[in-house]
């Protein structure tokens, strides 16, 4: 399977999107201030539009993302990362609260791991999951981001949601 790469410019830094024809497997952030991966004309539709909705989320339109992404890791990880984008846009909720949602309560610690492992970034909302006491704990983005995307889903959010 051929993997595309493109770079999304945001507010808090590059982002590197990578995918294929079909999906996205990747959504990080580039530790560089430079665009090196521009679209070209074989770039995937599924990547310009990631990087569209990327866009739409940084200037407050969208709350949830609709292109198809590919999530790749072991069995416990993966009921992580699913459970991730059930913490709202602007909410967010605890290690514990994941461990519990996935039947696993003691594997607080686990949940921390597959977390910082999560590489589609923004959209499986690592970045909601916060310490049992409310503060603000590892980002693999920088700390820094993980403030930022609270505050703007803070800002932007619905009074309805």
């Amino acid at each position: 399977m051929k993997k595309y790469k493109v770079d999304y410019k945001s507010p808090i830094g590059v982002i590197e999107i990578e995918g294929s024809d079909s999906a996205i497997y990747g959504i990080n952030f580039a530790e560089r201030d430079e665009i090196i991966h521009i679209p070209q004309q074989d770039t995937p539709k599924v990547l310009m539009e990631c990087a569209k909705q990327l866009q739409e989320y940084f200037i407050g339109e969208r709350h949830d993302f609709s292109f198809p992404y590919v999530v790749e890791g072991t069995d416990f990880q993966q009921a992580v990362w699913q459970a991730l984008p059930t913490v709202s846009y602007g909410e967010t909720a605890s290690y514990k609260d994941i461990a519990v949602a996935i039947n696993n309560e003691k594997a607080v610690r686990a949940v921390g791991s597959a977390n910082g492992k999560n590489n589609i970034s923004i959209v499986v909302p690592c970045h909601r999951i916060i310490g049992s006491n409310g503060t603000l704990t590892g980002y693999g983005g920088g700390m820094w981001r993980k403030e930022w995307l609270l505050q703007h889903e803070q800002t932007y959010k619905n009074p309805s949601e």
